[in-house]
């Protein structure tokens, strides 16, 4: 793959190899590596040759950031990808909200994706969703949406079978769309360098310190 691929926040990438990591990381994550799991892009910033990128292990406080250099990526695999995988070892209440949300997200007319739990499942076979596991989203959204569409979104997400967490991913950053929904003016937008409180999430020119 390119060493100049534009990876992107919740990208899966496989060629990471234990031999790369610090020595100080826990013996679960070279566990993990060494069978050839993915890792995850994450916000942060790095070297121009190198990628912010976290290892996820069996329980769910196993999580671990390193780096991993743009030249190992073997494969990368974006959250919209994954929107049309049915095969799971087990039918958990967050693919039957994926199953059940899947035609409503396909009319919006927007790229969506699975991220999360769910999409490191769907991607990998590995048993990693349980009964109260979450559905998480992403929604790429290029151009402005309305407090007023969020909040529509965010009604039409309500499902029977578990909570959603869904994010919008503006060319600046990530925020969730339960905040946009929200009545709060200012809202927290995810970045490389940090979190920002912004009055615009797409024009973040007016910000607060």
């Amino acid at each position: 793959m390119r060493a100049d691929h534009d990876f992107l926040p919740h990208d899966l990438l496989w060629g990471l190899t234990p031999a790369q990591l610090p020595e100080d990381a826990p013996g679960w994550v070279a566990e993990a590596l060494g069978l050839g799991q993915p890792v995850v892009v994450r916000r942060a910033l790095t070297a121009p040759d190198q990628l912010p990128v976290g290892v996820r292990g069996v329980l769910r406080e196993q999580r671990f950031a390193t780096l991993m250099p743009r030249a190992l990526v073997e494969r990368c695999l974006r959250p919209e990808a994954l929107i049309d995988i049915e095969v799971c070892a087990q039918d958990w209440p967050a693919l039957q909200a994926l199953h059940y949300l899947r035609p409503l997200l396909n009319a919006s007319g927007l790229v969506w994706g699975v991220s999360g739990s769910a999409g490191f499942e769907l991607a990998t076979g590995l048993p990693t969703l349980h009964q109260q596991s979450d559905l998480d989203l992403i929604l790429r959204v290029p151009h402005p949406l309305s407090r007023r569409q969020a909040s529509g979104l965010l009604q039409q997400l309500d499902n029977p079978f578990c909570r959603v967490d869904l994010q919008l991913q503006t060319p600046l950053g990530a925020l969730a769309l339960a905040e946009w929904a929200g009545t709060a003016q200012r809202v927290m937008l995810k970045q490389a360098s940090g979190v920002q409180l912004v009055l615009d999430p797409w024009d973040i020119r007016e910000r607060v310190a």
